[in-house]
């Protein structure tokens, strides 16, 4: 690159967003993290990446949040809207609050930081995004009704963003792993692995810096022709 151009990516004190962070930091970026815990912040602050508290569960987190990056003079060329949770139940058992829980902030969350993201990239007439979806979009899960439903409304958003924002030179797409090796999937190894393992042909589960790696190709000038796409990089689990 010609110029240092600044990336944010939430969720990024661990697993898939820290893996992205490290990525594009280690190919020239300047970077920019977000955990919802000072612990969080801390963890990504002795990598030598900027850390910032933002729970997207919280619109007042938010507003403190934009705060401090436009105090800073931030100019975010590159989104990777990577922070989730999940509140998995089956629907005759799902509360009210496990279901907005996860369109908070996976669906609201990415629209809400997507809206300010754009009005820098706008103006520089130049941008990337990138919003971690999951194969649970397209297969579904029993007991993710929630996820992935909220998922699946990223990838459309993704689609519809995507047309608006294509003539500013600003690329939208959805990369969706399947079963990645974290802290938030470890729960599906165990009794669980060997019957996960058959369903995946590449016979493993994929690690957090392969997605890392497609997200800093999607990022570079080498896929300024690709928008509007959901990626998927689940080994073949869903084809």
């Amino acid at each position: 690159m010609t110029d240092i151009k600044t990336a944010l990516i939430t969720g990024a004190s661990r697993g898939i967003g820290n893996a992205i962070a490290r990525e594009l930091k280690d190919n020239g970026y300047e970077v920019l993290g977000t955990a919802t815990s000072d612990s969080g912040v801390k963890l990504i602050q002795d990598q030598g990446i900027g850390g910032y508290v933002l729970d997207l569960n919280s619109s007042d987190s938010l507003v403190n949040f934009w705060d401090q990056i436009e105090a800073e003079n931030k100019n975010i060329s590159v989104l990777i809207n990577n922070a989730g949770i999940t509140r998995d139940n089956i629907v005759l058992r799902m509360s009210d609050d496990e279901w907005s829980d996860i369109m908070n902030v996976h669906l609201n969350g990415t629209f809400q930081l997507c809206k300010r993201a754009l009005k820098m990239m706008l103006k520089s007439k130049w941008g990337r995004v990138i919003n971690i979806s999951s194969a649970s979009a397209s297969i579904g899960n029993r007991g993710q009704s929630n996820y992935a439903a909220a998922k699946a409304g990223v990838e459309a958003f993704t689609k519809s963003l995507a047309k608006e924002v294509g003539k500013r030179d600003i690329t939208i797409n959805a990369v969706a792993p399947g079963f990645i090796t974290t802290d938030m999937t470890e729960q599906n190894k165990g009794v669980n692995a060997e019957y996960l393992m058959k369903e995946i042909p590449l016979g493993r589960f994929g690690e957090a810096e392969e997605v890392a790696n497609l997200v800093n190709f999607l990022c570079s000038s080498k896929a300024s022709y690709i928008t509007g796409q959901t990626i998927h990089i689940n080994g073949g689990l869903y084809m």
